[in-house]
């Protein structure tokens, strides 16, 4: 008897070997843990020393005083750090040339793109979590006495902390779906700092608060990472929402484009 060994036939790999293959390419790359890094060793200094320097509030003002929104100030920070990594897990092969290998390996892109999006989303979802309640109870214990103190229990405080993290993951996304658009480095890095901060600190100080109050950055500041409502800006569930459907439409038209042009 002659024994007949099955092959699997090259090409055909479905979603969980394209997230096993991004996730072994993810963590081998040197950039991915001293980005990460950065972002946790950024963010918890941020808020320390923002909150080391917070000063009790005047007494007109403690009404509006929200600390929790201070300790959250390095997420600034973060959101360009994971957005660039973001974008870099796309155009990085492009440059490269190894997106070829990969295509040859998964040639349905849709896929691909989800199993990055996927993998990259989770892994900035879990660090961004971590790293915002390491900071904000760093933050806590670092302001002055006579400061009022947050506490996680607080109303609006841990859903202000949870949303945060949750940013960034969203904020990874965009980076992907930015990349997966321009599959060119340069470009898409300058698109996502013109989204996040250029624009709306410009639309900001033309128009208000009007249309600046629907960018990532400003629905961060003034409607996640708050536990007191901000005047003018959107509510924290409505910003999430808006930040969500940002996300769908750029990885959707990135997916679209991604399997209509050449590799």
């Amino acid at each position: 008897m002659t024994a007949v060994t099955a092959t699997a036939p090259t090409g055909h790999h479905g979603f969980a070997h394209a997230a096993r293959m991004e996730w072994i390419k993810l963590r081998s790359l040197r950039s991915t843990a001293w980005a990460l890094l950065l972002t946790v060793a950024g963010m918890v200094a941020i808020g320390v020393v923002t909150m080391a320097n917070t000063k009790v509030p005047s007494a007109d003002k403690a009404a509006a005083f929200d600390p929790t929104n201070n300790v959250l100030a390095g997420v600034a920070l973060g959101q360009l750090v994971v957005g660039v990594l973001g974008v870099l897990v796309v155009t990085g092969e492009y440059t490269s040339g190894s997106i070829r290998s990969t295509l040859a390996a998964i040639p349905d892109r849709r896929t691909l793109l989800t199993a990055k999006a996927a993998v990259y989303g989770t892994l900035t979802l879990l660090v961004g979590e971590a790293v915002v309640l390491v900071t904000f109870f760093a933050g806590r214990a670092a302001l002055a006495d006579g400061v009022p103190r947050p506490g996680i229990g607080d109303p609006g405080v841990l859903r202000a902390v949870l949303m945060s993290g949750a940013y960034l993951g969203l904020i990874g996304l965009l980076g992907i779906g930015i990349g997966a658009l321009t599959r060119h480095t340069a470009s898409a890095i300058a698109t996502l700092v013109g989204v996040t901060f250029v624009l709306p600190a410009v639309i900001g100080g033309i128009s208000g608060p009007t249309v600046a109050k629907f960018f990532p950055t400003m629905i961060a500041g003034n409607s996640l990472a708050v536990a007191k409502p901000v005047s003018d800006m959107l509510s924290p569930w409505t910003g999430f929402a808006v930040l969500c459907l940002y996300v769908a439409v750029v990885l959707g038209a990135g997916a679209r484009l991604l399997a209509r042009r050449d590799a």
